[in-house]
């Protein structure tokens, strides 16, 4: 890929409108050439070969228009893609036809929470996209292309989106506890560390609406605390740690202690229930990835614009993100390759962005306008560009593991949520959560 050319320098007001506007649409997310390379052994009735794309939830390429852009830049490809709703689905079909080398798309997506296992089992199934004189490894933040990269250097998949946190919140309801609404007054409220949110919350629950709760899920609030950890799951070595991880016992202590003290709405996350509870403003805050504000606009409706702000997280942390490979086995390889480089080169993330909210993993896009200038007219014209940059530079390198969303499930169903919704204490709750998980292991 090669170095970002710069866009054409358009209004704040024309990106920020834009921005808004697209987002509410997303839920959860250089130079090409003629395409008369590889890839001849499958070709449309038109003569142009077909390029496959095997993807799981939304992941917007096809909406931002991305597609139909390489299409008009390469006059011989044509691209389609399939998706599968769920990564649970997804991923299974994923594994089941890597072993047995078919019914792969010449394109497939890899989410961050298997990414390390596929780096790990499944590396030789893949194409080496870092050899590519078209790929550049310094235009993706070093932990991202690192998660993507075998111990002994082969990069098997490259990077398209993170998701760095903010906390979006209310400010109707911290009105009404006599909390600040100002988003730099209410970053300063818990600035560095989880406890000090707890803290805000209590004040909350002491002088907020009665029918409000101070956070939507202790699931949710476990999972933006652990993300903001230094270490999860796995050591550097790649040996199990989280029954002996302090940061895990810390990210467990904060989301225990807000479900014991009846801070949270008791909700799950990404269920109808939830979606309701959004919609009514039932909670004051939620854990914001970038890609929690499109949703946001969709569940909470015309009714809600303006009422949500988004400040910072009270430390920067990464939830979600996702990545491309080409599997070895793919139709057309050379193509594959050609194409996964273009459509994550950091002008094509921030078109993404721009079109549909997914925050860009190349911080070469950051310097952009399409980025640094993005505002959110329905969180009071929030500049997200600025505020997920900046949580995003913070993002802590982790060592991800090959079963580290196996572990973070179960310590969440089996242990958080059980705390919240059937009064376990926490040390009978985590002594359940290490059972789930030890099981799933197979240990």
């Amino acid at each position: 890929m090669t170095r970002m050319a710069r866009r054409t320098r358009r209004s704040r007001h024309r990106m920020a409108a834009a921005v808004a506007a697209t987002l509410g649409a997303a839920l959860v997310a250089g130079c090409a050439d003629d395409g008369s390379g590889g890839g001849a052994e499958r070709a449309g009735s038109d003569g142009r070969t077909t390029l496959t794309v095997g993807l799981f939830g939304t992941f917007g390429f096809q909406e931002a228009g991305l597609y139909e852009e390489y299409e008009r830049l390469n006059p011989g490809i044509a691209i389609e893609q399939t998706v599968v709703e769920r990564n649970e689905n997804y991923y299974p079909q994923l594994l089941t036809r890597l072993a047995s080398d078919s019914g792969l798309a010449d394109v497939q997506a890899v989410e961050v929470d298997n990414i390390a296992e596929v780096t790990a089992t499944q590396a030789d199934k893949f194409v080496d996209l870092g050899e590519r004189s078209d790929v550049n490894p310094g235009d993706w933040f070093d932990w991202k292309w690192q998660q993507g990269t075998t111990a002994d250097g082969k990069t098997i998949a490259l990077g398209t989106d993170i998701g760095p946190m903010a906390i979006c919140y209310r400010k109707d309801h911290f009105e009404a506890a006599g909390l600040p609404t100002d988003r730099a007054e209410v970053s300063r409220l818990w600035a560095g560390d989880w406890r000090k949110y707890l803290d805000t919350g209590k004040r909350f629950m002491a002088d907020g609406p009665d029918d409000v709760a101070w956070v939507d899920s202790a699931g949710g609030l476990y999972s933006a605390a652990i993300a903001s950890a230094e270490s999860r799951y796995y050591d550097a070595d790649g040996d199990i740690v989280y029954q002996d991880n302090p940061e895990v016992r810390a990210a467990w202590d904060i989301a225990t202690t807000a479900a014991e003290e009846g801070m949270t709405a008791k909700q799950e996350q990404f269920t109808p229930p939830w979606d309701k509870a959004m919609n009514n403003g039932t909670f004051a805050t939620l854990s914001c990835p970038a890609w929690m504000l499109g949703y946001i606009q969709d569940k909470g409706g015309e009714q809600s614009e303006g009422l949500w702000d988004v400040a910072d997280a009270p430390r920067p942390g990464n939830w979600g993100g996702s990545f491309l490979g080409v599997p070895e086995s793919a139709p057309h390889k050379e193509e594959a390759a050609k194409f996964v480089a273009w459509l994550t080169a950091p002008e094509q993330q921030a078109t993404l962005f721009e079109e549909r909210g997914s925050f860009p993993s190349s911080p070469a896009s950051y310097d952009t306008p399409t980025v640094s200038d993005a505002a959110h007219d329905y969180f009071g014209k929030a500049p997200i560009g600025e505020i997920f940059a900046r949580a995003a530079e913070g993002i802590p390198t982790q060592h991800i593991g090959p079963k580290d969303q196996i572990i973070a499930e179960n310590i969440s169903r089996s242990g958080v949520r059980q705390v919240e919704q059937k009064g376990l204490s926490p040390d009978e709750a985590w002594d359940e959560a290490v059972k789930a998980v030890e099981n799933a292991l197979g240990r």
